[in-house]
This record gives C-alpha cells, structure tokens and sequence, in this order.
C-alpha cells in the first residue's frame, strides 16, 4: 500500500512539486516521499490516538474538504518542506495545500473502489499491523 500511496502522491505532484522551480529537481523524488509520509503518520497518529472511528468516518463522508485529517497532513508536510528542504514557509504551505488535499481525496476514491490495495480494511491493517474486519466495526 505504501508504494501505491508513492505512486498516487506522485501522479498528483506535476505542478506542486515536479514542476515547481521552488523544489530542486534533485529533490523531488524525496519530497513526494515526505508527503507520502506526512499522509501516513497523520493517518496512523489519529489511530493510535483512539480516533478509529473518526479515521473511518473521514473515509465513508468524503465532502469533508475542511477535515482536521487533511489539515493535519498538510501543515505536517509544510514542516517538512520548510525544515528538510529549506523552502520558505509560504512557499512550503501553498505546495502543501495544493498537493495534499487532492491526494487524500484520491485516496478515499480508491478506498471505495474495486482496487484492494487501497480498500478501507486494507489501510488500517497497514497503519496498524492488526487485521481490520471492516464486518466487525459499527461507525455510528
């Protein structure tokens, strides 16, 4: 899952990040790898912080573009490009913003999607190493 989660963040990166003169080109690679990652900590964070089932509910209601999930994610890749890679912190927050939302919006798309990879149990057995039966969860 985290290599398709790569693949995803880099299919949405054209202009945030692969064609932004902000972003050295011998970066890019490392920087699609931190917004992967930035995804997947706030991702498992909420988890690990008691959240399953908000983590869930962000997955089943995806008009939620204002979701603290995705605000998390991206002041969190903001951090990063600003303290690993030395892009001023507007330049680093607008990157963010018009990378990261998109992506975890695709992600929801492909949770609920014929694609087993990014199904909802399969992301949370990941995050957590625990199998997840998706049966087994009542999200009220």
């Amino acid at each position: 899952m985290f290599e398709k989660l790569f693949l995803l963040v880099k299919n949405n990166a054209g202009t945030a990040v692969m064609n932004n003169p902000e972003v050295p080109e011998k970066y890019r690679d490392a920087v699609i790898n931190e917004a992967s990652s930035s995804i997947i900590e706030v991702l498992k964070g909420n988890m690990e912080g008691g959240k399953l089932k908000d983590t869930i509910k962000y997955f089943q209601f995806s008009g939620v573009y204002n979701n603290p999930l995705i605000s998390s994610a991206v002041k969190r890749f903001a951090n990063k490009l600003n303290n690993n890679y030395n892009i001023d912190a507007a330049s680093a927050l607008a990157i963010s913003k018009s990378l990261i939302p998109p992506v975890m919006q695709e992600l929801i798309k492909e949770s609920k999607s014929e694609n087993k990879d990014f199904a909802l149990s399969a992301i949370l057995t990941k995050l957590t190493g625990i199998h997840v039966d998706m049966n087994q969860l009542a999200v009220a």
